[in-house]
């Protein structure tokens, strides 16, 4: 991952977009629906954003699909979520690579069943050398689990001998954790009107903006998403420098 420019910094357009979709459940009940007919209305929403995001030239796009502690959901709604999974595995991988976008599965897909890992290596594969936009999907994903994870591996090298203690620091652990090839997220938006990180990618963030919305995630099209974008480009990103010379004469 890259490291964060240092100085100041204006805004020239978000290059890396991480999403936290939130809202299904309560669109599906405002519409006395069951909580998975939501779910199925935000795989549209993710295809508005897709779309959004390759025509607008962003590098990366990482979705908040399925979080670690999702698996605490009823049990039905949590096997109708793989197995809308899979669906949109099968029905939209061909098109995301027909639209040259590489997809990435991030998180501990080891729980998962046989068959839907399967489908995950499949697409996976079939995007590898793919040189759009970088689709990240985080499923069964946890910020904790990521840096963990990480200092799994860094552990591993340093008993290997492959790596010295004295060796280890910030840009070590930034590359060994998810997306750690990939730009540094420079925007995260969450939807729903909740105002939290939820365990999101906790590492990467550190230097992010981010933008909060009311409106529910199957309601999420590029008007929204350019919304977001408008006002990121509104923000100076100072890195924890100090304001430019322009706004202190002001």
């Amino acid at each position: 991952m890259n490291s964060s420019s240092e100085g100041l910094a204006h805004s020239v357009g978000p290059k890396h977009v991480a999403i936290i979709m939130d809202g299904n459940g309560r669109w599906a009940k405002q519409r006395g629906k069951l909580r998975i007919t939501g779910h199925k209305a935000g795989v549209e929403s993710v295809r508005n954003a897709v779309r959004f995001s390759v025509k607008n030239n962003i590098s990366s796009l990482t979705l908040y699909a399925f979080s670690s502690e999702n698996w605490r959901r009823p049990e039905k709604e949590v096997s109708s979520l793989m197995e809308l999974f899979v669906f949109a595995l099968d029905n939209e991988v061909k098109k995301l690579h027909k639209n040259n976008v590489k997809l990435l599965i991030i998180g501990d897909i080891s729980r998962f069943n046989e068959r839907l890992q399967k489908r995950i290596k499949k697409a996976q594969d079939l995007t590898a050398n793919n040189t759009g936009l970088r689709l990240n999907i985080a499923a069964n994903y946890g910020g904790r689990w990521d840096i963990a994870n990480s200092m799994k591996t860094i552990f591993q090298q340093v008993q290997n001998g492959q790596l010295s203690i004295d060796d280890i620091d910030e840009e070590t652990i930034d590359q060994h954790v998810c997306m750690h090839d990939q730009e540094n997220v420079d925007l995260v938006i969450r939807t729903g009107g909740e105002h939290r990180i939820s365990n999101f990618l906790l590492w990467q963030v550190a230097y992010a903006e981010f933008y909060f919305t009311n409106v529910l995630w199957p309601d999420f099209d590029e008007k929204v998403f350019q919304n977001a974008i408008d006002a990121f480009n509104q923000r100076e990103r100072r890195y924890g420098g100090a304001e430019s010379d322009d706004e202190l004469v002001k």
